[in-house]
């Protein structure tokens, strides 16, 4: 498949062309969107723990679904995107950014998993564990500029080298995909 990813597009799409970080943005088709979905549905985390990836499943709902390429200057998410639950709904984990570090800092009842990521061990547990990605905000979309029920999430790494390769992009390891979706008013 020969598409040039960076041709000019719609309002929404020159939008996120341009924010600081982006590399490449564009509408992802149902052929890989169906692949992608197939993909996710096998993902499994450390510890062969589930991913649950709700952002992914709420995204392929959306009439519209762009994938945006972004190095590290993007903005970080407004809110995790990886969260560790119990079977029977309690928070076991969350993402923590450096803006939300303080929360955390000084407190005994956290456990660190690694910088970027915080396990409760008071919070009990019933075997039932999974990680679950949630629809992310993406406040560049919004009805001003004609979209509603807009949501952002990150497909897992397999996922993202299947949208590179179907488009014919480089994997970069400097660079990572988010997906936005939305409707149109």
């Amino acid at each position: 498949m020969t598409i040039d990813v960076d041709a000019p597009g719609d309002k929404q799409l020159e939008i996120i062309r341009g924010l600081r970080g982006v590399v490449h943005a564009f509408y992802l088709d149902r052929t890989i969107l169906e692949q992608v979905r197939e993909e996710e549905a096998k993902v499994r985390a450390m510890g062969n723990i589930a991913v649950d990836n709700q952002g992914f499943t709420q995204a392929l709902e959306r009439e519209n679904v762009i994938c945006i390429i972004k190095d590290p200057r993007f903005r970080p998410p407004p809110e995790p995107t990886v969260v560790l639950d119990s079977g029977d709904g309690h928070r076991l984990g969350e993402e923590v950014f450096p803006f939300t570090m303080s929360k955390y800092e000084n407190r005994e009842d956290v456990v660190w998993l690694s910088d970027g990521f915080v396990l409760f061990p008071t919070v009990p547990a019933n075997g039932g564990e999974q990680f679950t990605m949630p629809p992310v905000s993406f406040p560049e979309l919004n009805r001003e500029n004609g979209c509603k029920d807009v949501i952002s999430c990150s497909p897992a790494p397999t996922c993202d080298l299947m949208i590179r390769k179907y488009y014919g992009l480089e994997d970069n390891p400097k660079l990572a995909s988010v997906l936005v979706a939305f409707n149109r008013i």
